[in-house]
């Protein structure tokens, strides 16, 4: 049996450490011994699954050599197969030599700087763009892989929860309801959203538009003062950071994913399409790699809230361009997004990786 750590380095929680706790559960699901090394004290910790052990380490700064020398230890005494590091700082603390019997995959989900990633053995991009980047800038193509990021699909939605959940928002069962979810920092584009929400009319067919955002971060204050300053913050919903966003895509008419360009790939366009819910979303990296404008998702430039909002009108007002979009986006991420496929590539990969190991061992390369 394959025994995996999974270390990440993050202090707070948001969309790619969601992603590493399902992948850490799912994986144990699967059949793998799986260790979480978490920093300590951080929000992921008491997110992680009771079955999965975990142990909390310092990771103070990418620079600490104490926080090297605990990473090292502890390792050594979990004494692994595979060591899959997540982001930045988990990578730069983990230096493991090859040959040794271990295997470091360091695992991006951005296009990060690649310096401290290149004393991994092999790396995995969640998108092929990115996997092109990382062989663009250096590393080899034969230890480049790509593997898609999963979702969860959700129970049926319980039209009982969901009208409670509106309620406890202060929300009619007329109104419209256009969904965003992610944390307030600038990649987001959530300054476009607002200022395309201030283009659209305050009403439609007599029901009232209202924005529900569901995050919180940096940018948290200047988004709330924009509103203000835009004279829609009667019509926003503040849901604040939510470890479970599902009941929130659940009450959505509308999924609006308004992200810039750099985003990589974003798990908002996978959540909408597992929660059948229609999604406007912007070109940004990660959209134009894997949806398909008019036929699971309607796409518009970024950094352009005039057509952000053209686009969102043209959705609202087309039920049958809903109706289609939901249906493709539902075949979509069943097919190509799944739980079990994504598992299996990720099984097959550390196969492969360590019978490269061995023969690499064996030979004395």
């Amino acid at each position: 049996m394959i025994k995996v750590v999974h270390i990440i380095g993050s202090k707070q929680l948001g969309g790619a450490e969601r992603f590493y706790l399902r992948l850490v559960q799912a994986l144990q699901k699967g059949g793998q011994t799986t260790v979480a090394f978490l920093r300590r004290g951080s929000e992921v910790v008491r997110e992680v699954p009771p079955e999965i052990p975990v142990i909390e380490l310092p990771m103070r700064t990418v620079w600490d050599p104490l926080s090297k020398w605990e990473v090292r230890r502890a390792i050594a005494r979990v004494a692994p197969n595979i060591v899959l590091t997540y982001m930045g700082r988990a990578t730069r603390l983990t230096h493991i030599r090859p040959g040794g019997g271990i295997v470091h995959v360091s695992r991006l989900g951005g296009y990060y700087k690649l310096d401290g990633y290149r004393h991994a053995h092999a790396w995995i991009g969640n998108t092929r763009g990115l996997c092109g980047y990382m062989i663009e800038h250096g590393l080899p193509a034969s230890r480049v892989y790509h593997i898609y990021n999963f979702i969860d699909f959700p129970p049926a939605a319980d039209p009982g929860r969901r009208a409670a959940m509106r309620t406890a928002c202060g929300l009619s069962d007329t109104d419209i309801v256009m969904v965003t979810a992610g944390r307030f920092v600038e990649v987001k584009g959530h300054r476009d959203l607002l200022a395309a929400f201030a283009r659209l009319p305050a009403s439609l067919d007599d029901r009232t538009l209202k924005l529900l955002m569901v995050g919180d971060g940096i940018l948290g204050d200047a988004l709330r003062h924009q509103a203000k300053q835009l004279a829609i913050s009667d019509r926003i919903v503040w849901a604040g950071w939510q470890t479970e966003p599902g009941g929130y895509y659940d009450m959505a008419d509308l999924v609006v994913f308004p992200s810039l360009e750099r985003e990589t790939l974003g798990n908002v366009i996978l959540e909408a399409w597992a929660h059948r819910r229609p999604l406007v979303t912007t070109l940004s990296r990660g959209a134009r790699e894997i949806t398909r404008h008019g036929e699971d998702a309607w796409c518009v430039p970024c950094n352009d809230p005039a057509g952000l909002a053209e686009g969102i009108m043209t959705v609202l007002n087309n039920k049958a361009l809903r109706a289609a979009m939901v249906d493709h986006g539902e075949y979509k991420v069943r097919n190509q997004f799944g739980q079990e496929a994504i598992v299996n590539q990720y099984s097959a990969l550390f196969d492969r990786l360590l019978a490269r190991s061995a023969t690499a061992v064996e030979s004395g390369t």
